[in-house]
C-alpha cells in the first residue's frame, strides 16, 4: 500500500496529464490521495516543494530502471541497447522525464527550481533531498553512464546520447502521394528507437569492447 507521500505524488503526476501545473490545486490533490491538506503540507511544505519532489522522484525512478536493465543476465552491450530503447519509449509517455533528460521545460510542467537559499530545512528527509533541486541533463547522463560501471561507462553514455537524439528529433516518415512534396507530417506518437539505431549502437559498442585501447574510436 503506498504511503501518503507516494499517493500525493501519484495524484500530482495524474493531474499533469489533464492540466498545466499552474492549474493544479493542492486541495484537489489531497482529496484524490485521500489525505488531509495538513498532511500534504507536512510532507512537501508548499506547492513548490511538491514540484521538486515530483521531479526528483522521476529522476530516481529513471536511474532505478537503468540499473535494473543493466543488471539483466545478458551481454553488457545488448543491455545498453535495451537501455537506449527503454529511454526512448519511457520519455515518450512521461513528459517530466523528457524535460529532465533534454532540459526542455514548458509552462505545463512543474518548475525545477531548488529551494530558496536560507529556507528552513524540510522536516521530512526525502523532502530535504528533493529541495536540493533536480539534476541537470548533463548530470543525469553522467549518472546514467556511472550505472554501467567504469568499463562500460563510455559505451553507456554513447547509447544514452543516441537515444536522446531520437527523443529530441524522432524519425518521421516522409509523406507520399500527390501533393506530398515539401510537407512533413507530425508524428502521432513517439516511436521506439529504430532498428537502424539499434544496429548502430551494437556495432559501435562491439568495436569498443574489442579495441585494445578500450575507447570509442
Amino acid at each position: 500500500m503506498p504511503t501518503a507521500r507516494e499517493a500525493l505524488l501519484d495524484a500530482a503526476l495524474g493531474a499533469l496529464a489533464h492540466r498545466p501545473w499552474s492549474a493544479v490545486r493542492m486541495a484537489d490533490l489531497a482529496t484524490t490521495a485521500r489525505v488531509s491538506r495538513q498532511t500534504l503540507y507536512n510532507e512537501f511544505g508548499s506547492k513548490e516543494g511538491l514540484a521538486r519532489a515530483l521531479v526528483r522522484r522521476e529522476a530516481d525512478a529513471y536511474l532505478q530502471g537503468v540499473r535494473r536493465l543493466l543488471a539483466a543476465p545478458a551481454p553488457p552491450e545488448r543491455n545498453l541497447v535495451v537501455v537506449a530503447e527503454w529511454i526512448v519509449t519511457r520519455a515518450a509517455t512521461r513528459p517530466v522525464l523528457r524535460a529532465l533528460l533534454t532540459g526542455a521545460w514548458n509552462e505545463r510542467l512543474p518548475a525545477p527550481r531548488p529551494a530558496r537559499p536560507g529556507a528552513r530545512p524540510a522536516a521530512v528527509p526525502a523532502q530535504r533531498r528533493a529541495d536540493e533541486g533536480p539534476p541537470a541533463p548533463g548530470e543525469l547522463v553522467a549518472a546514467t553512464a556511472a550505472c554501467a560501471g567504469e568499463r562500460w561507462a563510455a559505451g553507456c553514455e554513447l547509447a544514452v546520447r543516441l537515444a536522446l537524439s531520437h527523443v529530441v528529433a524522432p524519425a518521421v516518415p516522409l509523406p507520399t502521394g500527390p501533393g506530398a512534396a515539401g510537407q512533413c507530417e507530425e508524428p502521432d506518437s513517439w516511436s521506439p528507437i529504430t532498428p537502424t539505431m539499434t544496429r548502430l549502437i551494437e556495432t559501435i559498442l562491439s568495436v569498443e569492447t574489442t579495441s585494445p585501447r578500450k575507447i570509442i574510436p
